[in-house]
């Protein structure tokens, strides 16, 4: 699969396609100052104290973030299968800049459902990079919510390198360019994940924001997405 393509491509071949790539790096090359190491925290809301609270802003935040519609539209959309469970499930990037698409696929290697030294419950799941992606490296999105005070945040947890295999001119766009759009997704998905959790939580009507065809998903699909992103996700294939 192509990392960068000028247009579209049919989002049931390069999905089922990931099947076949692998994790593209290992554990012993994650060594600094080559790769960059991040944590970036969003408080969402507040609940009151003890274990989350049925249909309050966690468990909203939950769903928000197994389904990928933290992610900001205009930079990162993601194609999946709606019929695999969360781990282990192939996701078809789409990374958009200037009108370029950048097609990279990750995979979910671990999800986290725990009660993290007795004071924080702890949702989310972790993804890794595979052949193929601009990137390689892990990311991690949890829910954190403070058993003593309620606090309930947006945590964003990784480490990256862009790929060795870059050719010249995308390694030159990424120097320019990558790892500041980086930074700067991680800040606008707090805030979008924290805004979403805010609509649902004062029953604001939210627009929809991810588009299904069959089994197939497309997340974030935008607020008001266009004829040329409905179009894009009429797939005629058969399941993958």
């Amino acid at each position: 699969m192509r990392a960068r393509l000028l247009r579209g491509v049919d989002y049931v071949s390069a999905l089922g396609n990931l099947r076949h790539c692998q994790v593209n790096f290992t554990a012993e090359q994650v060594q600094p100052p080559e790769w960059h190491f991040d944590t970036y925290r969003q408080y969402l809301a507040r609940e009151r104290p003890g274990p989350p609270e049925p249909g309050g802003a966690w468990e909203i935040a939950c769903r928000l973030v197994r389904d990928y519609e933290f992610s900001v539209p205009a930079i990162v959309r993601a194609v999946y299968d709606g019929r695999d469970p969360l781990l282990g499930r192939n996701m078809l990037l789409e990374g958009r800049f200037h009108g370029l698409r950048f097609y990279m696929g990750v995979r979910v290697t671990d999800v986290v459902d725990e009660t993290r030294g007795g004071s924080q419950q702890v949702w989310g799941w972790t993804y890794a990079t595979l052949e193929g992606h601009l990137e390689r490296g892990r990311m991690s999105y949890e829910l954190v919510k403070d058993l003593e005070s309620g606090k309930v945040e947006f945590v964003i947890t990784g480490f990256s390198q862009r790929s060795p295999a870059l050719g010249p001119i995308t390694r030159l766009g990424w120097l320019l360019f990558g790892r500041r759009t980086q930074l700067r997704f991680y800040r606008q998905c707090g805030a979008r994940l924290r805004r979403l959790v805010q609509d649902r939580l004062t029953g604001a009507t939210a627009a929809a924001t991810v588009l299904h065809e069959g089994d197939l998903v497309l997340a974030p699909s935008g607020i008001h997405p266009t004829a040329g992103d409905l179009l894009t996700v009429r797939w005629h294939h058969p399941g993958i």
